[in-house]
């Protein structure tokens, strides 16, 4: 049994291409910072060489508002968890350095947030993403 997981939470509202962007760079952020996180690589017979999985489960959850995002963000600070963000206006960023100042504009409270992910004890992230439903 796993001790610890990620779950993403994506606005059910973005289309398709915008979700499975948010994903893809929350699920990332959580490997970057917690190198623990994942695995050995894998490597075939003919020891040709493929990256590592995350070693945790990963969950995608929605929200259907963003009311909905915040709450879950609030409650994963409250208890202390990693958290990560990705809000509205970084679909219209072209680079690291302008998503850091876009963020800084804002106020936690004040953010359009479309996304996040959240990593740690089991329990903790469930009791912070109580009430969400996963993505289907």
């Amino acid at each position: 049994m796993y001790d610890k997981k990620v779950a993403i939470v994506v606005l059910n509202e973005l289309l398709a291409w915008q979700k499975l962007n948010v994903v893809s760079f929350l699920a990332g952020s959580v490997a970057i910072q917690f190198p623990e996180t994942h695995g050995e690589p894998f490597t075939t017979s003919d020891q040709v060489n493929f990256l590592p999985f995350s070693k945790h489960p990963t969950l995608i959850y929605k929200a259907d508002s963003t009311d909905k995002l915040h709450r879950a963000l609030h409650r994963a600070r409250d208890r202390d968890l990693a958290i990560g963000i990705y809000t509205r206006p970084l679909f219209e960023t072209r680079s690291g350095e302008e998503n850091i100042v876009e963020i800084a504009r804002h106020s936690v409270d004040a953010l359009d947030l479309v996304g996040l992910v959240v990593y740690g004890d089991n329990k903790k992230v469930d009791k912070a993403l109580d009430g969400l439903k996963f993505h289907d």
